[in-house]
Parts: structure tokens; C-alpha cells; sequence
């Protein structure tokens, strides 16, 4: 079953619209939706290597944006988005946690959370809580996404053969590798 799923994923990636898709995924990642955008951008990579550098690039962006909408979230929909936001993923605790952490440790905090598997969400929503200047915070977040991304990317494209063969053989251990990834980092929220 993952085998047919992956093979569709990857046929889906070499589509037209897969660039439309990895830039709403990578918008709303940084600002409410739970999945990370890698989980489209290594298939898009994968199935098309010369434009590994436009995906990591509409990827940054993308991401860049979203937060731009998660910093404004925290700044002025406290109460109406973010809160309600927080509590859906029961990270009440840890967003006010980042924001005290924005006020001591300021652009480190994004530089440092934007490139571990910590939902990005948390750092845009609560650096609007804690009023950050926004022109740090959005030059911080280019610097961070864009590593990350372009990281992968960069990855994929020197080594993409021996990667695509590594996950085609193992796709369970990858999958549960993946999961484990996603809910460590949504586990780690509750002891920032």
C-alpha cells in the first residue's frame, strides 16, 4: 500500500500544479496547517532534480509568507485565532513560553526553531505575541526556511539516486521515521 502511495505522490509531484500545492503547503505550515512542507517538496525534487533550486526557492517564500500571516496572527488575533490555534495542537503552555523566550532571546529563537522539527507556526504566531520587530523576524525567518529548504533540496539533488532508491526500499522505516520526527517535535512543544 505505501509502495502505490508513494508512486502517486511522486506522479503528482512531476505535475503542472505541484509548484501551486508545495507553496499553499509551505504557506500554511508557517502559519496554522500541521504537515511540513517537506512532505511535497522531497517527491518534487525527486521526480524533477534540474528544478530542485525554484522548489526550494517557492518554498522559502512560501514559507516566508505564511509566517508574515502567523506573525500577524499572534500580534492582533490573540485571542480570536491564536489562542484557539494553540490549544487545538494543546500547545497553550509552549506559545506562552516562546513569546517569554522572544523577549530574552529575540532572532535566536527564530533562527533556531525555523530549522528543528518544531512546528514553525509557534515561533511566527509567537513572535506577533511578543510584538517582535517584524523586519527581524521576517529577514530571520528568510535565513532559516530558506537553510532548511534549500538544505534539502541541495540533498536531493546531489544525491537524489541513491536517496530515491534508500526510500523505495525502505518506505515503511521511512514513513514511521517521519512520523516519530513529526510527533517528537509536536511532543517537544509541551517541554520548551
Amino acid at each position: 500500500m505505501l509502495s502505490r502511495l508513494y508512486a502517486r505522490v511522486i506522479a503528482h509531484a512531476a505535475s503542472p500544479n505541484a509548484p501551486w500545492w508545495l507553496a499553499a503547503l509551505a504557506f500554511s505550515e508557517a502559519s496554522f496547517f500541521p504537515m511540513p512542507p517537506e512532505t511535497l517538496l522531497v517527491p518534487m525534487v525527486l521526480a524533477c532534480r534540474e528544478r530542485a533550486w525554484f522548489y526550494a526557492t517557492l518554498c522559502t517564500l512560501a514559507s516566508v509568507a505564511g509566517g508574515l500571516l502567523g506573525w500577524l496572527i499572534g500580534a492582533a488575533l490573540l485571542d480570536s485565532v491564536a489562542r484557539p490555534i494553540a490549544h487545538f495542537y494543546h500547545a497553550d503552555h509552549t506559545l506562552e513560553t516562546l513569546q517569554i523566550r522572544f523577549r530574552e532571546w529575540g532572532v535566536w529563537i527564530v533562527l533556531l526553531k525555523g530549522l528543528t522539527p518544531i512546528p514553525y507556526k509557534f515561533v511566527t504566531i509567537a513572535s506577533g505575541m511578543a510584538h517582535f520587530a517584524l523586519v527581524p523576524f521576517m529577514l530571520a525567518s528568510l535565513v532559516t526556511r530558506g537553510l532548511r529548504f534549500f538544505l534539502v533540496a541541495g540533498l536531493l539533488q546531489r544525491f537524489g539516486a541513491p536517496i530515491e532508491r534508500f526510500l523505495e526500499q525502505r518506505l515503511p522505516l521511512v514513513t514511521s521515521a517521519f512520523a516519530l520526527l513529526l510527533i517528537g517535535g509536536v511532543v517537544a512543544l509541551r517541554y520548551l
